[in-house]
């Protein structure tokens, strides 16, 4: 190729260019080693991403760029995974993490750079396209995400928003958890137990092992109640079903705007209605009065079993 012809390769000029490209591809449409060094120096119209990855502009890298970098570092077959992945899901309760989590195949040679962790693994998954880019399924995501958090809450936020979203099930994760061994898995595992139980929130795992010390009878979470004509009355963050007991967490957002405060102040009526005993919560209390929450539990259930039990049924999901 003549000297100076790079300029106008569609590489470089198409429409639909790409802004992040490997230095190779750079140096096989004949841009000098050199000249791809010029121009991600200091005041250059490029910069180097990573090493041997362009950015083909000299502003601050975004988070596409950075994401699409670490793809061409880990090259081919590598699969976003973790937070960044989860994003591309369209998952909201997701922690801010620097670095882009990618896996690779065991027997490539790749190692961490930059911002990037690379992985290698055995079980390396079918990856999902969002956009044209490879990312991993939603259980993988979420287990190898939360096998490099430290903090739990965020770990229960992000599994429950998969689960209650519908991503995923319970069961998927635990298969995931399951293949990924022991390595950064315990508090994955602790994190997923109130799950398993049926709390899709950290304020309803707080309640479940709130629930657990109380000594009280066992009981459903998020199953529907219905009266005996078949009508729906209300699905419970908690069911106490041998003395018909509700235990509602109520947040300050869920009742932000008035439809949500009207949706409760119904909800509440059936339950007087049916003659259900609720007993509702603020979240926050679970952890600073949780000794008072435990007091008020107590007293619900003397009521629930001093009356007679009405005639209500939970229906469990197919």
């Amino acid at each position: 190729m003549l000297r100076g012809t790079w300029i106008t390769d569609p590489l470089l000029t198409s429409p639909d260019r790409p802004e992040v490209v490997r230095a190779t591809d750079l140096e096989r449409i004949g841009v000098p080693r050199r000249t791809v060094s010029r121009r991600c120096a200091p005041g250059g119209p490029w910069r180097m991403l990573l090493p041997g990855v362009v950015l083909l502009s000299s502003g601050a890298p975004t988070d596409e760029h950075r994401v699409r970098g670490a793809l061409l570092h880990a090259r081919k077959d590598a699969v976003l995974t973790g937070t960044w992945a989860l994003r591309r899901h369209g998952l909201e309760r997701i922690p801010e993490q620097d670095e882009v989590h990618v896996l690779i195949p065991a027997s490539r040679d790749i190692t961490d750079t930059g911002f990037v962790h690379v992985e290698r693994t055995r079980h390396l998954p079918r990856p999902h396209l969002r956009g044209d880019l490879p990312v991993a399924p939603v259980p993988r995501a979420v287990i190898d995400a939360a096998r490099r958090l430290t903090d739990e809450d965020e770990i229960q936020a992000m599994m429950a928003e998969s689960v209650q979203r519908r991503f995923c099930t319970t069961a998927m994760l635990t298969e995931e958890l399951d293949q990924a061994g022991r390595t950064g898995t315990a508090l994955p595992r602790k994190a997923l137990v109130p799950l398993l139980a049926g709390a899709r929130s950290v304020a309803e795992a707080d309640a479940w092992r709130l629930w657990r010390r109380s000594g009280l009878p066992p009981g459903h979470w998020n199953v529907p109640i219905f009266d005996a004509n078949g009508n729906h009355i209300a699905t419970p963050d908690f069911w106490c079903d041998e003395f018909a007991l509700a235990w509602e967490i109520d947040s300050y957002r869920h009742h932000a705007n008035l439809d949500d405060h009207r949706a409760t102040v119904a909800r509440n009526a059936r339950y007087v209605a049916a003659g259900i005993v609720v007993l509702q919560t603020l979240p926050s209390r679970l952890r600073t009065e949780p000794e008072l929450v435990l007091g008020e539990l107590h007293a619900a259930f003397r009521t629930a079993r001093a009356r007679p039990r009405p005639n209500v049924v939970i229906k469990r999901a197919a």
